[in-house]
């Protein structure tokens, strides 16, 4: 136990009074603590005779729980039957999944299969899901691995509005669509012109999906010598085009523009006053390349030379004027604005910001930009206000690539000294920002500034965290109407916060409370899954998903009936030649049909359907040796399609414990020898 839990203890001398817990949770909720008994009534807090139930005070005492903890435990609490009031969506870093969590209970809901295989719900086992992944392939090859980072909720008037969330994965330059009405992806696009990404946002109103380029390399997948780094390497920032009643982004209607051979961090959209704008940080303008082994200093080292970075500023709206009147080169069959262009259509702008950046958040106004550095203590503020009258006045030198560079100081507004390594900054409902410290393993509070405020731009409180904060999620903190109550750090480490697993140890999210006057830490949730990058939570009530699919026969992949789809009263075997076609009904304790028999050597489509339409009557069906595993919920239909290679029989059935007869619920696929 450590030092500060030691010292949050009981004393057990003084055993804990009603007066005690009502100076952290109220006269109510004191005389609650003091005389509550569990199992039957209450005692007062007496120990009572032997088969006494047991008191809230004996048991916070028998755990050595302070009110403090007892508070919190209030705070996170959902009994049995009730909702969360607020659902946050998370990356799950490199299992290539998007993990949706409950909060103020934290408890992890649903795991969205995206960019790997999840065979719990059978993404990337039917025909469908696979050829998402296929459309998400690289170099001819389906790809089963990812390393999801940022995802990001859609958005109207720039608040998110339940209806998409979308999410990059970095390894491979991807990005895919989630439709929330059934919590499936849809779509994975691969960036034609770039190898990984980092940044992924919308646009106020999810006119795009803006994807960030990390790290530099030939446009288009060209070769090219480090040697020849500034001269051929390249970023780019792409604006994938999406169409909202598709639920599809549109790759022929999409654009990027090319940016210096730089690694592009993170970014955000502007509103409000900054609407129109995207902003995205970049680290090693030195373009260091490393090469330990040649004797020349590790990249990170040269990495970090100068004391100041860039800020990319990019007027997206001209961008799309640009890009619409073809002004544009092709690079890989993509639509690429040029540096060249990019200055001279005045589309692209830099500003000089503290070196190795990470976080650029635009205020719930959209009047200021908040860059964090990793190596300065302080967060920087932008004016939107001063970057736009700069531009205006030319006031800006050139970089080696022609880009203008604004004034440092004219670009200014504030800089606020929060601690060691900020990263990542969230807005509450009360006027605070909040800021991740890495090296602190801290949050920040800060005060924002801005016309008419007298008391801005001034750190107010630090909260611990453990360990190593990256990313923090507030509630709506990416939106104009941020809904302040809870934070949530995503920290790196986890060290000695859970029982001993093997070295592999967990990633911990912990649940702050941010209401008050002072911050509480509330809850940790170690997520054994992945590495939890960055999040967003939404409340709940913006979200209306599907109880069960509109229809029978209901295929995800296209949102609709499918034609093919197997009913009631289609059920059966059909041959044509050694095509076999198997239509399938499932229902409450049977398949139908429940024996299949086929001939070595044949190729079989199969289509099976749920034709239940009660809600969470889910059902499951596997086959062995065809690598099947399917998910299927009310009303839902999905097929796949193998070659019976080997003669056999094989026994399928329900994964889903669906009834009192679930076990019965199987059936035999007979392989005749050919």
């Amino acid at each position: 136990m450590d030092n500060a839990h030691q010292t949050r203890r009981f004393n057990r001398r003084t055993v804990l009074k009603g007066v005690g817990a009502a100076a952290v949770l109220g006269p109510a909720a004191g005389a609650l603590f003091s005389s509550c008994s569990v199992g039957g009534k209450g005692n007062g807090g007496g120990g009572g005779g032997a088969g006494a139930p047991a008191s809230t005070n004996d048991i916070a005492k028998e755990r050595g729980l302070t009110p403090e903890d007892v508070a919190a435990a209030l705070k996170t609490y959902v009994p049995s039957g009730r909702h969360d009031e607020y659902l946050m969506f998370t990356s799950g870093g490199h299992s290539g999944q998007l993990l949706v969590i409950g909060i103020p209970s934290m408890r992890l809901l649903r795991v969205i299969g995206v960019f790997a295989p999840e065979p719990w719900q059978g993404w990337g086992y039917s025909d469908a899901s696979r050829k998402v992944l296929e459309e998400g392939g690289f170099q001819g090859k389906t790809l089963t691995v990812g390393d999801t980072h940022h995802p990001a909720l859609s958005e109207t008037n720039a608040q998110y509005d339940g209806q998409f969330v979308f999410i990059n994965e970095k390894i491979h330059g991807r990005v895919a669509v989630i439709d929330l009405r059934d919590f499936e992806t849809k779509q994975i696009v691969k960036n034609p012109l770039t190898l990984s990404n980092h940044a992924c946002f919308v646009t106020p109103n999810t006119e795009y999906v803006v994807e960030g380029c990390q790290y530099a390399t030939p446009l288009g997948g060209a070769y090219a010598p480090l040697e020849e780094f500034e001269e051929k390497y390249r970023g780019a920032i792409t604006f994938w085009k999406f169409n909202r009643e598709r639920g599809r982004i549109v790759p022929e209607e999409s654009f990027a523009v090319e940016l210096p051979p730089y690694f592009q961090d993170l970014g955000d959209a502007g509103r409000g006053a900054s609407d129109g704008w995207v902003f995205l940080n970049s680290l090693n303008t030195e373009m260091a390349t490393g090469g330990i082994q040649e004797g020349k200093p590790p990249l990170e080292i040269g990495a970090s030379q100068r004391e100041m970075d860039y800020l990319s500023v990019v007027n997206w709206k001209k961008a799309e004027e640009v890009a619409r009147a073809g002004k544009v080169e092709m690079i890989n069959g993509f639509p690429v604005i040029t540096i060249k262009t990019a200055v001279e259509e005045g589309i692209l702008f830099q500003v000089p910001e503290p070196k190795s950046p990470h976080g650029v958040d635009v205020t719930p106004d959209g009047a200021y930009i908040v860059v964090s550095g990793k190596l300065d203590p302080h967060v920087t503020v932008y004016s939107m206000k001063k970057i736009e009258e700069q531009i205006a006045k030319g006031n800006y030198e050139t970089d080696s690539f022609g880009i203008p560079v604004l004034d440092f100081a004219g670009c200014m507004e504030a800089q606020v000294e929060l601690g060691l390594g900020p990263l990542h900054t969230q807005f509450d409902d009360k006027g605070y920002a909040y800021t991740s410290l890495f090296i602190d393993s801290a949050v920040a509070r800060w005060k924002l500034g801005g016309e008419g405020t007298s008391d801005g731009w001034k750190f107010v409180e630090k909260i611990p965290v453990h360990y190593n904060v990256g990313h923090i999620a507030a509630v709506q903190g990416d939106t104009i109407n941020p809904g302040g109550k809870f934070l949530v750090a995503l920290n790196k480490w986890s060290v000695d916060r859970f029982a001993p697993v093997g070295p592999l140890l967990p990633q911990n999210l912990q649940l702050i409370d941010i209401s008050g006057e002072t911050m509480q830490l509330l809850y940790d949730m170690p997520i054994g899954i992945g590495e939890p990058h960055y999040a967003q939570i939404i409340p709940v009530d913006l979200l209306k998903p599907w109880e069960v699919y509109p229809e029978t026969g209901w295929e995800p992949g296209i949102q609709a009936v499918d034609a093919e789809a197997a009913q009631v009263g289609n059920e059966g075997v059909e041959r044509n030649g050694s095509q076999v076609t198997v239509r399938m009904t499932a229902l409450r304790s049977h398949f139908t049909p429940d024996i299949v028999r086929v001939k070595q050597g044949d190729t079989i489509t199969w289509h099976i359907t749920n034709v239940e339409n009660a809600h969470d009557a889910t059902h499951g069906f596997v086959l062995p040796g065809v690598n099947v595993s399917l998910s299927l919920e009310p009303g839902e239909s999905n097929s796949f399609t193998f070659t019976a290679e080997h003669p056999g029989v094989y026994p399928f059935y329900c994964t889903e414990f669906c009834a009192a007869l679930h076990l019965e619920m199987m059936g035999y696929l007979i392989v005749e020898p050919s």
